[in-house]
């Protein structure tokens, strides 16, 4: 009876987070009401704060699924057996294929994060989450020889990371980007980061545009 009663509570959780997913991605953060979160969720307020007291702990809540999520991303790019062609399936699925409704929660969740110091060290966690998640990985690269010893793997990952947030906010807010489209690119980008290919004629060509003034 316990193990069933468990059970319940942690459906009953998951049912609220997905509520509360949804209400964020339409309205906002600030824009949500702890009453529309009970609405969606089809609980009572009471039922609701039992679980949740307020929404910095909702946010904090989706925080610890995103971060299971994505350990178990990661070590699936770990585990393939053809490294690069691992990256590209997790970038279509990030880029291309995440719901809007996620890409809207992330946004919102990173906007209110300059905003709200309790939601600003929720977010740090996640970062700090993903940043050790995809150093791992790029470690691992090297490991297996697909990424050379000689890149600097942390500014790869801080660039790879940017790329990935300024891709995410351009579905945010341009009903006019195709993602589809602009993955081809981040992948080429990627793959210079990763192994430096193209750098030492990209280097020489700047070096050549400085000593001629340009």
């Amino acid at each position: 009876m316990r193990r069933a009663n468990t059970q319940l509570q942690m459906d009953r959780r998951e049912e609220i987070l997905a509520a509360a997913k949804s209400c964020f991605s339409r309205n906002g953060f600030h824009g949500t009401s702890m009453q529309e979160i009970c609405a969606e969720a089809r609980m009572s307020p009471g039922g609701l704060y039992r679980y949740f007291p307020s929404k910095e702990a909702i946010i904090a809540g989706i925080a610890e699924q995103d971060r299971a999520d994505v350990a178990e991303k990661f070590q699936a790019i770990v585990d393939a057996p053809d490294f690069f062609a691992a990256l590209a399936l997790a970038a279509r699925r990030y880029i291309v294929e995440e719901s809007m409704d996620e890409v809207c929660l992330h946004t919102e969740i990173k906007a209110e994060s300059r905003r709200n110091p309790e939601i600003a060290k929720i977010y740090a966690g996640i970062e700090q989450a993903v940043m050790t998640g995809m150093l791992n990985v790029l470690r691992a690269g090297v490991a297996r020889g697909d990424i050379p010893p000689h890149i600097n793997l942390e500014i790869a990952a801080t660039m790879l990371m940017a790329l990935v947030d300024g891709l995410y906010w351009r579905r945010a807010v341009d009903p006019a980007f195709d993602a589809e489209t602009a993955l081809p690119s981040l992948l080429e980008v990627t793959h210079f980061l990763l192994t430096g290919s193209g750098k030492q004629n990209i280097t020489k060509e700047l070096a050549g545009r400085t000593a001629a003034g340009e």
